[in-house]
């Protein structure tokens, strides 16, 4: 079974964007892009809340396009237009892309049934709200976090309304230039499943 994994940049103190959406101290460079793309190149499913996926849909299929296009530009733009795009929303009820499936409704049951295929793990970009009803329901195996040297104080968290603890096994760890510290956990009670 794969897992899936919530990737996202988070403040020190623990939040994924200020108050109203900001996400403008995020620190990323070359290298972070080298790294991401690495791993995620490896796979074929990429999860999305609404709000997110839309953002990427408005930007990605057309970047590489764009004549000052950089390296990861052209790069992240082939891959979101192969990638199979699973998005969850109870509002949106279609989209352009053929590769996209939209769950609306029984998340538990459609969630385990795409992570059934054996594979590369299933990658949550972002999408606190998302991430926050896949914790509810015990479905995060594992958190691949970017920990931005900055407190907001306050913000968007990306831990909220968690009913037990969750033990999380340290996989690695890597810092950037740029000040960013990677931190990859995997909940140590999924991780033989």
């Amino acid at each position: 079974m794969r897992k899936l994994i919530s990737f996202v940049h988070i403040s020190l103190d623990g939040f994924v964007a200020g108050p109203n959406g900001e996400m403008d101290w995020i620190q990323v460079n070359q290298d972070i892009f080298d790294h991401v793309g690495k791993r995620i190149s490896k796979g074929n499913t990429a999860l999305y809340g609404r709000t997110t996926f839309q953002m990427m849909e408005s930007y990605w299929p057309t970047a590489a396009d764009q004549p000052n296009a950089s390296k990861h530009d052209i790069e992240h733009s082939q891959w979101y237009s192969k990638v199979h795009k699973v998005v969850l929303s109870k509002t949106l009820s279609e989209s352009k892309w053929s590769n996209t499936t939209i769950i609306s409704d029984h998340l538990f049951e459609k969630i385990n049934e795409i992570k059934q295929p054996e594979g590369e793990d299933i990658l949550v970009f972002g999408s606190p709200t998302a991430t926050h009803s896949l914790m509810q329901l015990q479905l995060i195996d594992g958190y691949w976090l970017f920990v931005n040297p900055v407190v907001l104080g306050k913000g968007i968290p990306l831990f909220a309304n968690i009913q037990e603890p969750v033990k999380l096994k340290l996989l690695s760890t890597q810092q950037f230039t740029c000040g960013v510290t990677e931190l990859n956990y995997i909940a140590e009670s999924r991780q033989s499943k």
